[in-house]
């Protein structure tokens, strides 16, 4: 898919606040596709680049970058499933970890976001939210070139046997794995809640 996409702006260039109705539209009707409804073909390596590009530009307290990001795709994503199968098979569930890992398979494109909080005065949380700022922001991207995204932690999230297959050092950890791909089917509305009831207004 074809979409312009503005340059990135230089160091001190004005940025003002600017009326945007379609992208209120664009988060009006904002859905995740199931990932395994996720196709070929993906975006491409210029997209990919394009989608981090703007995934870098979440908030970040101390200009830390306290992320990283690994792109799978082709043969280097069906390996890294190969030794999440054989971690998934020495499980207790082997079972339900066999079948989660069709969420992983079918997407032609998985971009795993790393939290790597850096040591210093910016709090832990902090850094991880920034983390957790970027798997939306990849999200609602990947969603608004045309492609079908979702953002799934799932046991090899988690698996402490499933941290060399990432590169994980310590401290570090998978805010989420983001997949890609062109939608099967379009994703149905969900049940949304009650705005109303989750808001307070003191005073």
């Amino acid at each position: 898919m074809s979409i312009d996409v503005p340059d990135q702006p230089q160091f001190g260039d004005p940025l003002p606040a600017t009326p945007s109705p379609e992208v209120l539209a664009f988060f009006a009707r904002r859905r995740s596709a199931s990932a395994l409804t996720l196709r070929a073909p993906g975006p491409a390596a210029d997209e990919i680049t394009t989608l981090l590009r703007l995934a870098a530009r979440v908030p970040d307290h101390g200009k830390l970058a306290p992320w990283r990001f690994i792109v799978l795709e082709g043969a280097a994503k069906d390996a890294v499933a190969g030794r999440l199968q054989a971690i998934a098979a020495a499980r207790p569930d082997a079972a339900k970890a066999e079948a989660a890992l069709g969420k992983f398979k079918a997407p032609p494109v998985a971009v795993a976001v790393v939290s790597s909080p850096k040591p210093g005065e910016i709090p832990e949380w902090e850094q991880l939210m920034s983390a957790g700022a970027v798997c939306l922001t990849l999200l609602n991207t990947a969603t608004a070139m045309g492609y079908g995204a979702n953002w799934i932690t799932d046991w090899y999230a988690y698996d402490d046997a499933a941290r060399p297959v990432f590169g994980l050092a310590d401290g570090e950890r998978i805010a989420g794995f983001i997949y890609v791909g062109s939608s099967a089917e379009p994703p149905m509305e969900r049940v949304r809640p009650e705005v109303e009831k989750l808001t307070m207004r003191p005073g």
